[in-house]
């Protein structure tokens, strides 16, 4: 082992030549670490598992039980999914939830996955806090007054995003043939879809009296009030679109912006043959003051390349395919974890981290952050427009070698 330099196994990596079992060994290419990391380093009796096992579970987290030999001591856990969170269901619809009473690690971002059946209600309600809302299947017609009294009614179909400030009163809807199903995200970790609220909850706990004063209206109007709130119910199809866009018409006039965003329909910011990358935040949807997302999308093989967010923490929701995250900090530290759709990956703001597309379909997941701007800062432009001789002195890399690296951050690699 003596006489075989980290440099001479760089170089034959860099050639395409074959490195021996040597180079698996700790302090070199491929393995820093001492001690060694990874199974490649270890015997087949250490590696088995004769304990009790959850298959099922493991074989859809692959990266957990093997990782590679370049992870490295551990993290709080930047995993989970709306597949293992239990489902509230009604007559209209369901809805489960992802926040940090079950997925620590997510302190900026909690997630609602939500079906609705067609003409299935989501009741009148307002959040203490924002909703930001990605549609994944079907349509579904949204309503909302804003803090000024301008009204707003639109159907939304897949690929679409809302945002509703906090402390605006919204309504959902499942339109036909089929309803819908989207994930909502709350600009508060701790947030939930159980506790919000609800005027059904508020009129049964005000006096009959109090109600007919407020409303101008007889006591017993009032007689047939649900006493329970309703949540989610099964309602009647809803009429034309024009015909509630004419009937919520008010004399503050239309909202100044709009609170549906057609994602899916807009140039993606950044293509490349790995895929593209649609980013809506508050420099094109004007309202969405508190949520940035960037819609991803990867070919198979391809990466979403070495890069890290220096104003707020990424909270992933995956839609499509399958990938595998590592996420770096100090330390040094990195753990890989597999995701699949349904899936939910964190990264803190400021650690490194890249995701590769492990499956043989498009990889399509959502990055979300409590932020109004997105920004990302990338592995390759960075160095890219650093000066040669530092970089080639800092990695020991041959000049030639970052001449080729791509320049202007392509998000997704290959380019």
């Amino acid at each position: 082992m003596s006489s075989i330099t980290r440099r001479s196994i760089l170089a034959a990596g860099a050639i395409g030549g074959v490195v021996s079992a040597a180079a698996h060994a700790a302090g070199v290419f491929g393995n820093p670490d001492l001690p060694p990391e990874g199974a490649i380093n270890s015997t087949p009796q250490a590696l088995a598992d004769p304990g009790p096992q959850n298959p099922a579970l493991a074989n859809n987290l692959p990266s957990f039980v093997d990782p590679p030999p370049t992870d490295v001591n551990g993290m709080p856990l930047f995993w989970s999914s709306f597949n293992i969170a239990p489902k509230r269901v009604q007559a209209g619809g369901w809805a489960r939830q992802v926040n940090t009473e079950a997925f620590p690690i997510s302190e900026t971002i909690a997630g609602v996955n939500m079906r609705l059946s067609a003409g299935g209600i989501r009741e009148l309600h307002w959040h203490q806090q924002a909703e930001w809302a990605v549609m994944t299947y079907g349509s579904c017609r949204v309503t909302v007054l804003d803090n000024q009294g301008h009204p707003y009614v639109e159907d939304v179909k897949e690929g679409d995003l809302w945002y509703f400030p906090g402390g605006a009163p919204h309504s959902l809807q499942g339109l036909g043939p089929d309803g819908a199903e989207f994930v909502l995200a709350f600009d508060r970790g701790a947030a939930g879809e159980y506790n919000t609220l609800m005027p059904t909850d508020w009129l049964a706990h005000t006096p009959p009296d109090i109600l007919a004063k407020n409303f101008g209206v007889p006591v017993d109007a009032f007689k047939n009030i649900p006493l329970q709130q309703r949540w989610i119910f099964q309602g009647k199809m809803p009429g034309p679109l024009s015909a509630d866009q004419k009937a919520v018409v008010s004399q503050a006039g239309a909202a100044p912006y709009p609170f549906v965003y057609r994602l899916s329909d807009m140039k993606p910011n950044k293509v490349t043959k790995g895929g593209e990358i649609r980013i809506a935040d508050s420099t094109n949807f004007r309202v969405s003051t508190t949520i940035a997302a960037a819609l991803v999308s990867i070919k198979p093989g391809a990466l979403r390349e070495l890069h890290w967010h220096p104003n707020a923490d990424e909270w992933q929701y995956y839609i499509k395919g399958q990938g595998r995250m590592t996420v770096f900090n100090t330390g040094p530290a990195a753990v890989t974890a597999d995701f699949r759709p349904g899936d939910l990956g964190y990264v803190k703001k400021n650690l490194g981290h890249y995701v590769e597309n492990t499956g043989t379909t498009d990889l399509v997941f959502m990055e979300i952050f409590k932020s109004d701007r997105y920004e990302e800062v990338s592995l390759i432009d960075w160095l890219s427009h650093t000066p040669v001789d530092l970089v080639a002195a800092t990695f020991n890399l041959d000049p030639d070698v970052i001449a080729k690296f791509p320049k202007n951050a392509p998000g997704v690699m290959p380019v």
